[in-house]
């Protein structure tokens, strides 16, 4: 069992003002989504890559903030308020970050990443909290000369400079900002791990809703058709199934993990971890589906191979490994999810040759199965886990 005192197992709900700031990020995923249907190359790939990053980034950090401040802080909610307007003007400019408003990017980013960090390094309620962000401002002011130099620099060499600043940034969220001799133990820390799944929860249920509106959009300008219908019903059974692989029992897996574990912001920092990975994959599967719906019954393409079935085995692989990191082993689960990317692979090179309607039934018949059998292995390893954290 978690050895963290119950007094420190605080409980919140997810404010208004925090589902208010999510859908800044509905925004944010649907302008992710157009850059790379616009540029369907490598260079668009590694843009929309950066970009997505950098923009996670933001979600991630000042949702760590507010879980660990407590949103109901004065401080707090002005915190919340003043980020979403300036992610207003930063996701508003990712499709032309590339061209012309880099810095009206990049000013938007740094501001956000600097004034959570900085809150947090002043307002924490602890000095483990307040030294921690103080690091974190470290690692910030390690990437910020990358960002800024990228934006003055021309359009052409600008993706190198941001790549190696959103690498800086991803790589001190994934180890928790480390610096030497100095790292975050989240043992014995006060935080509401609770509220932070919670928050994962509902931006995942916003990614799948950004994905849903691309679906009706292009639906609505296609023709009404038999194939197109049968494309947008194909898009849709797909987004159920992966949807069914992480709510139909893979929740209570990291609810059960992550109550039980006695370092729970290391659990919740793998579950964002992967998040990064999970957001890249339905992104992906939203330019995919776009592409079939609009042509159905056209030829089929490494581009639309590569979206289809790239996003979702990313997604598979994604899920698989955290199961696996939170979980203790979850062999089954993560040799299955294994099992279904390479499914996917298999069915990926015949969506080269295959019109872009046989591979969506292709992906359907791939992720059902995946679901269902997932399913029941997930709710048997949470039943696992919580009879073992009974003894």
């Amino acid at each position: 069992m978690s050895s963290v005192p119950e007094s420190l197992r605080l409980r919140r709900p997810v404010s208004p003002l925090e589902l208010f700031y999510d859908l800044v990020f509905v925004f944010a995923v649907s302008q992710l989504s157009h850059h790379l249907f616009e540029h369907q190359d490598w260079r668009g790939a590694g843009e929309t890559a950066v970009l997505l990053v950098a923009v996670f980034g933001t979600w991630a950090y000042t949702s760590y903030e507010a879980t660990l401040l407590d949103v109901h802080r004065t401080v707090t909610r002005w915190m919340i308020v003043i980020v979403m307007g300036l992610g207003l003007f930063m996701n508003s400019a990712i499709p032309n970050a590339f061209d012309d408003r880099a810095w009206l990017f990049v000013i938007a980013l740094l501001l956000i990443l600097f004034l959570a960090s900085a809150v947090t390094a002043l307002a924490g309620r602890t000095d483990t909290l307040r030294e921690h962000f103080r690091r974190t401002l470290v690692w910030l002011a390690a990437s910020t000369p990358l960002w800024i130099v990228g934006a003055a620099v021309g359009s052409e060499t600008r993706l190198w400079w941001w790549a190696a600043a959103a690498l800086v940034d991803l790589t001190g969220t994934w180890l928790a900002h480390p610096l030497p001799g100095r790292a975050l133990s989240g043992q014995n820390l006060a935080f509401d791990s609770e509220h932070m799944i919670e928050r994962l929860r509902l931006f995942f249920i916003v990614v799948l809703g950004e994905t849903v509106l691309t679906t009706g959009r292009v639906m609505s300008d296609a023709p009404v058709d038999a194939p197109t219908i049968f494309a947008t019903a194909g898009v849709f059974a797909a987004l159920v199934c992966l949807w069914a692989v992480y709510f139909g029992g893979g929740e209570d897996v990291f609810t059960t993990a992550v109550a039980t574990t006695t370092d729970p912001v290391r659990s919740v920092r793998l579950g964002v971890n992967s998040a990064y990975v999970v957001l890249a994959a339905l992104v992906a599967l939203a330019v995919g589906s776009e592409l079939v719906i609009a042509h159905p019954l056209g030829h089929g393409s490494l581009t639309l191979a590569l979206l289809l079935f790239g996003g979702p085995a990313l997604y598979l692989a994604a899920t698989g490994w955290f199961f696996h990191a939170t979980a203790h082993g979850a062999w089954t689960e993560r040799i299955l999810a294994c099992g279904a990317c390479g499914a996917c692979v298999v069915a990926g090179v015949a969506a080269i040759w295959l019109p872009p309607l046989a591979s969506l039934i292709l992906l359907d018949v791939i992720l059902a199965v995946t679901a269902v059998v997932l399913a029941r292995a997930h709710q048997s390893l949470a039943r696992s886990l919580q009879a073992a954290s009974k003894t």
